[in-house]
């Protein structure tokens, strides 16, 4: 088993910056990739930014080059710079893992982008 536990998520102005944390936890051996979805209200959860193995990153068409997906596996943390916000980020970010053949999901943190 895995676990899953984001952090940092909240309320940020359009322009402002946040960076989300997921704690990962458990069978942690062989977790690869790992990546960050988000679900807007009425909408369906969308891939925003996966890392595979040592640093191989994959991002969204709408949060390249404003967005940073990194993986510390020494503090066994994901994390999720996010700059430029926009209130079309607003959503629900859930941390993902795989480790063949099981994926997990994290139970999502709150980013809201409004002034």
């Amino acid at each position: 088993q895995v676990q899953l536990v984001e952090s940092g998520g909240g309320l940020v102005q359009p322009g402002g910056s946040l960076e989300l944390s997921c704690l990962f936890s458990g069978s942690i051996s062989s977790i690869n990739p790992m990546g960050w979805y988000r679900q807007a209200p009425g909408k369906q959860r969308e891939h925003v930014a996966t890392i595979i193995g040592a640093g191989t990153t994959d991002y969204a068409s709408s949060v390249k080059g404003r967005f940073t997906i990194s993986r510390d596996d020494a503090k066994n943390r994901l994390y999720l710079q996010m700059t430029s916000l926009k209130p079309e980020d607003t959503a629900v970010y859930y941390c993902h893992a795989e480790r063949y053949p099981m994926e997990y999901w994290g139970q999502g943190t709150q980013v809201t982008v409004s002034s």
